[in-house]
């Protein structure tokens, strides 16, 4: 079925739209400010959704959802539909590392990849040193487009072979020089952008959350009720906005009673939403520290989680890399094994609660363990073990 999209709304503004092409990258021409670029979502013609979309038999690919979704002119890899796991207490793990390339980047970058085929791109350029990268890398080449893929000489090394995989061509620059250098790629070369090219804040590209609604559509029919709480983890927000849009428009349409709460959850080296929410501001800049959670530590934040807090009457919290390293000792022992950025959902749960909520609670892992920095860099050497010692390790106490 085709799309229902009609337009890109201004956040800052929902009464204000401008036409849904092409995808204004660099924020709300209208509305931002030298201080603060405000960045867009896509609104819908939501009266004409098909009744029974929501009960179509489950399927992998985002296909499914296309009439909430921008159009779809990119192929897909079979991403979504992925598991929602049941933990020893009773809370839920929305398990994203089960993607094409193990993140919750391949909701949004087959958006994007579609995105940048419709209006007619040359290719796709990012700025990542992680899952972000490497989604965009699979997509673009799904899509037969060239991908530039700015990213650190601290990216884990399981990262740069999956990015080289994809025949993108990486880049290593100084911080400062990439944005000015991506914006001339786009102006000059006609690629199309799928992360933030605005200094002042996070905007992103405004069709990426819309493929993170998706989450929240499978929670609640996996569940068959929207949950109470829903903990995700933060860097620039737009894997929070994206679950808490789509929760309310499950709302919207009758699907579900209820909206959840929606907590942000960001390393205690950062946490600018935090800060922005601290202060009532609409964005904030943080110094980083140090922190092995490198998939979200930033030092700006975006106006879309502070968006989809208020809407959902949910709160920003912080959580140190000891909090997520216990969280993700907690998901290891249960079968589930992520990057250390991806437990500071559940970290946040653990750290801040609440515990008493009435009903379910869900908590986002994003990306696989082999995302982590410190993945397959030990090396084990072989062991020259007797019978009886044998016996002995695995019959301790």
């Amino acid at each position: 079925m085709n799309s229902l999209a009609t337009a890109q709304r201004s956040l800052r503004n929902p009464a204000l739209r401008h036409p849904l092409w092409p995808p204004l990258t660099a924020g709300d021409p209208a509305l931002s400010t030298d201080a603060v670029a405000y960045p867009l979502d896509v609104d819908y013609a939501y009266d004409r959704v098909p009744d029974d979309l929501f009960t179509r038999p489950a399927a992998h690919g985002l296909d499914r959802w296309a009439p909430l979704l921008p159009p779809l002119a990119a192929p897909g890899l079979g991403e979504g539909n992925t598991p929602l796991v049941r933990l020893a207490d009773g809370v839920w793990v929305k398990d994203e590392s089960r993607n094409p390339t193990w993140s919750h980047k391949d909701r949004l970058n087959r958006v994007t990849a579609s995105a940048a085929v419709a209006s007619g791109a040359r290719g796709i350029v990012v700025s990542s040193s992680g899952n972000h990268g490497a989604s965009a890398a699979a997509y673009a080449a799904r899509a037969g487009l060239p991908c530039v893929v700015f990213t650190s000489p601290l990216a884990p090394p399981a990262v740069a072979s999956h990015l080289r995989a994809y025949g993108a061509t990486v880049l290593t620059v100084p911080s400062a020089s990439v944005r000015p250098l991506m914006r001339r790629i786009v102006a000059e070369l006609g690629y199309q952008s799928v992360s933030s090219v605005t200094d002042t804040a996070h905007t992103g590209h405004p069709f990426g959350p819309e493929g993170y609604k998706t989450i929240a559509y499978e929670i609640a029919l996996d569940l068959g009720r929207a949950p109470a709480a829903v903990h995700v983890p933060t860097g620039y927000g737009e894997l929070l906005f994206g679950v808490a849009k789509g929760f309310q428009e499950l709302a919207r349409l009758g699907v579900t009673g209820s909206v959840p709460r929606v907590y942000a959850a960001e390393p205690a080296a950062a946490g600018a939403l935090t800060e922005a929410m601290r202060g009532g501001a609409d964005t904030a800049r943080v110094p980083v520290g140090p922190t092995d959670a490198y998939a979200i530590d930033c030092e700006i934040s975006g106006y879309r989680g502070v968006v989809a807090l208020r809407a959902t009457a949910g709160a920003a919290r912080t959580v140190t890399d000891t909090q997520m390293r216990d969280a993700q000792a907690e998901l290891a022992a249960q079968g589930l094994w992520c990057e250390l950025s991806s437990a500071a959902g559940l970290a946040g749960l653990r750290a801040h609660g609440p515990t008493d909520e009435d009903g379910p609670v869900v908590c986002v892992v994003t990306s696989s363990g082999y995302k982590d920095t410190a993945t397959a860099r030990d090396a084990h050497a072989p062991m020259d073990l007797r019978w009886d010692e044998l016996k002995a390790l695995l019959t301790k106490p």
